[in-house]
């Protein structure tokens, strides 16, 4: 089985999109949330996940978005931005956005867009929280967002280690091991490389691959400035911060 997981694409439908192409035939696609927030197009990326049948879980801009959490929690420009997004999605985009779970699992894989202790708020950054993030966790193999940051946390007996795509772009998911593993993101990275990131993971075979991929940046960015989305917004997208 072969798996497409995407996270935080932020109402980027450019990079959405050059990443599915990127991507090719695959048998699903998981996505980790943060589907809009930030970017220009909310209902264009909602859409898109619709018609090819994406199954995922919700982030905290899905749910500021929807009106169910408060955004005073937000920084001003992210605050911004939902609330334009709150102005702009279509009735079909909200519906669905309020749809989504805080967390699912699919073949075995649990999908989460925080973290397993929290799955809207927590940021899993250091190793004492995927600490805890593994003892929260379900089954064997998580997979969460929001951090921006593609990685895995590991647990091998009792020690904690982890993989960057620098050093292993391609892993192998060895049994009786334990992984909590982050694609990056679609719409908006941050670890300093401003392409389009996801991971292709094969659950039955226990291997997953990060991939990074080009996109018209320069478009969305204009689009950006059209809509009056926050300047850094658009700047940071050049430098994948």
């Amino acid at each position: 089985m072969r798996v497409a997981v995407l996270s935080d694409i932020h109402a980027n439908l450019v990079a959405l999109d050059a990443v599915l192409a990127d991507a090719g035939p695959v048998d699903a696609v998981w996505h980790l949330g943060d589907v809009v927030g930030y970017g220009p197009d909310p209902d264009g990326v909602v859409e898109r996940l619709d018609e090819i049948g994406a199954v995922g879980v919700a982030g905290n801009h899905d749910r500021a978005a929807t009106g169910t959490i408060d955004i005073d929690w937000f920084n001003t420009d992210a605050r911004a931005a939902i609330v334009w997004t709150r102005a702009r999605i279509g009735a079909a985009t909200a519906e669905w956005l309020a749809a989504l779970p805080d967390t699912r699992t699919e073949t075995g894989v649990f999908l989460v867009h925080g973290s397993p202790a929290d799955p809207t708020w927590e940021y899993i950054l250091t190793a004492a929280l995927a600490r805890d993030g593994f003892a929260r966790l379900p089954t064997r193999i998580g997979l969460f967002g929001h951090t921006h940051l593609p990685m895995a946390w590991t647990l091998r007996g009792s020690a904690v280690g982890s993989i960057v795509p620098e050093d292993a772009p391609a892993a192998t998911l060895a049994e009786p091991d334990r992984y909590l593993v982050n694609p990056g993101s679609v719409g908006q990275p941050r670890d300093g490389d401003p392409r389009a990131s996801y991971l292709i993971l094969d659950p039955a075979q226990g291997v997953m691959s990060w991939h990074r991929v080009e996109y018209d940046i320069a478009a969305v960015q204009a689009a950006m400035r059209r809509a009056g989305l926050p300047g850094f917004l658009v700047s940071r997208l050049s430098v994948g911060f």
